[in-house]
């Protein structure tokens, strides 16, 4: 998930007010009074200043000027340095890891760029991150059996395909909860797939 602000944008002549979303790597923006919407990937972007409450971006269409107020330098930072996958996963160095199911070789070089502490087609009882990947419906029966190795503040990542009929978000929200487990956080873990995470509620850790 991103940042949310009411704003007004203005490109070249043209001012509308409206609703500007910060995603992980593009930042979106919907026009209250309808028209055309605006969608600035971070890739696109040429340069990108924040001042006096306006955040500025250079892109080869012209210069989008973002009046957010207080909320610009933080939304400039962001877009000037956005956290890995891994960082956005809460992956850091030295960490235990499990992993069930299938994952890309990206994913995974990444994982084993920060930690060592891998397992691979097992859970590990020292894990501090599980990461499950569902394909299908079928497959969220997974979730329940792995649900009974996390302990304390362990969390589970539960990886799926992105606008699939075969599992959707509320597929995956249904099946964590009736293992008995809190979600917390969700992320665009790709282009095409989302991930969504689980840990056990306080009161039964």
């Amino acid at each position: 998930m991103g940042n949310e602000a009411a704003c007004t944008v203005r490109l070249g002549k043209q001012k509308s007010s409206g609703k500007a979303l910060l995603e992980t790597s593009e930042l979106l923006f919907r026009p209250a009074a309808g028209g055309a919407r605006l969608k600035i990937p971070f890739s696109a972007i040429k340069s990108a200043t924040a001042a006096d409450g306006e955040l500025r971006l250079e892109t080869a269409d012209g210069v989008t000027v973002l009046e957010l107020g207080a909320a610009a330098e933080k939304w400039c930072d962001k877009i000037l340095h956005p956290k890995t996958r891994a960082e956005k996963l809460g992956v850091k160095a030295g960490m235990n890891i499990s992993l069930h199911g299938e994952f890309a070789g990206e994913f995974l070089r990444e994982l084993r760029g920060a930690t060592k502490n891998i397992q691979e087609g097992r859970i590990d009882a020292s894990s501090e991150l599980i990461f499950l990947s569902v394909n299908t419906a079928k497959e969220l029966a997974a979730i329940g059996k792995v649900a009974k190795a996390l302990q304390g503040a362990t969390g589970l990542w539960v990886v799926y395909p992105k606008g699939k009929n075969e599992v959707t978000e509320n597929d995956v929200l249904a099946a964590g909860r009736k293992a008995g487990l809190k979600d917390v956080k969700v992320v665009g873990f790709s282009p095409t797939h989302t991930a969504l995470k689980f840990v056990v509620p306080l009161n039964r850790r």
